[in-house]
């Protein structure tokens, strides 16, 4: 048997396991850029946007879905919201969504959200709570298993982990997990905005059309404190955020 024969067998014995057990971390970093490009491919997705992340949950390397994959799979298959359910509780919020896709196909999906998120802003809870829901119809309608990064946050055992887009390469295979002092729970590394900061501002003034100095005044109002950079993206996508900055 030659060389070249046994790396074809060893190839298809990876490719099985990631077809069959979603394990990417038995893949080269080559191989792994390609099945990136080819995932994206597969549903129309544009890889260039980084619409998926890497995690490993239950010991295998694999992908979870973000905010870029789920608003270009709602275009593409012309999912629409039909209705929308709050219910508040005293200590969480709960949306149910319905909708359909292009082809009339209908489906409904929750999203629920701790009131203790979002620095216990309840109005960006409840927004959180809103986009949870819409993302887990959207990946539901199209048929589609992957976990939406509002989802990855919520599991104890998924690790966020870092691996370069270009290469391929794993950066830090064990992404580290903080314990908070003061809760005991798990603070997942996650891209923290200041939204008194000079980029909030300027996404602000960008988004309501306004000067930056009127930006700056608008945020401050809200007392927003720092917030993820997607999260703060939601928030300013949401027509109620800039009523009052028209």
């Amino acid at each position: 048997m030659n060389d070249l024969t046994v790396s074809n067998k060893v190839d298809a014995a990876i490719m099985e396991s990631v077809l069959l057990g979603g394990d990417l971390s038995k893949l080269t970093p080559e191989q792994r850029v390609s099945y990136y490009r080819h995932v994206c491919e597969s549903v129309g997705l544009n890889p260039l946007t980084k619409p998926f992340d890497y995690m490993t949950l239950n010991g295998r390397l694999t992908l979870y879905a973000k905010k870029d994959a789920t608003d270009q799979l709602r275009n593409i298959n012309k999912v629409s919201i039909d209705d929308v359910d709050i219910v508040e509780n005293e200590t969480q919020f709960l949306v149910k969504v319905k909708g359909h896709d292009a082809t009339g196909r209908t489906d409904v999906e929750i999203g629920v959200v701790s009131k203790k998120d979002m620095q216990g802003n309840l109005g960006n809870v409840q927004m959180k709570a809103v986009t949870k829901a819409k993302r887990r119809l959207t990946l539901s309608l199209c048929g589609l298993g992957w976990l939406d990064e509002t989802e990855v946050e919520t599991i104890r055992d998924a690790k966020l982990v870092n691996v370069q887009p270009d290469t391929g390469e794993i950066v830090d295979a064990h992404a580290v997990e903080n314990i908070s002092q003061e809760t005991g729970e798990v603070v997942r590394p996650v891209e923290l905005l200041d939204t008194m900061s000079d980029k909030a501002v300027t996404m602000a003034a960008q988004k309501w059309n306004i000067s930056k100095p009127e930006a700056a005044k608008e945020l401050g109002k809200r007392r927003l404190g720092k917030m993820s950079v997607s999260d703060f993206v939601d928030w300013l996508n949401d027509p109620q955020a800039g009523n009052d900055a028209q």
